[in-house]
């Protein structure tokens, strides 16, 4: 099973933008996110066509299944 968490900010427009973490550390604590997600913020390190992210809008774990078939 393949995890993703998926870090959703609103940024300077008013827009969305997304950033996702393959395998992320788990046990997710939600309070450790946010922090994270506000240090980036702070930082100006990330930016995305929408503008610089300006504030927590959310954050999910997505979990799918994949299956790779051999094609003979």
């Amino acid at each position: 099973m393949v995890k993703t968490l998926e870090l959703e900010f609103t940024t300077e427009f008013g827009k969305s933008a997304r950033l996702s973490i393959e395998n992320p550390k788990e046990p997710i604590n939600g309070s450790v996110v946010k922090a994270a997600m506000e240090e980036m913020i702070a930082s100006g390190v990330f930016t995305s066509t929408n503008g610089n992210f300006a504030s927590v809008k959310g954050a999910r774990v997505i979990e799918r299944n994949v299956t790779d078939y051999e094609i003979i």
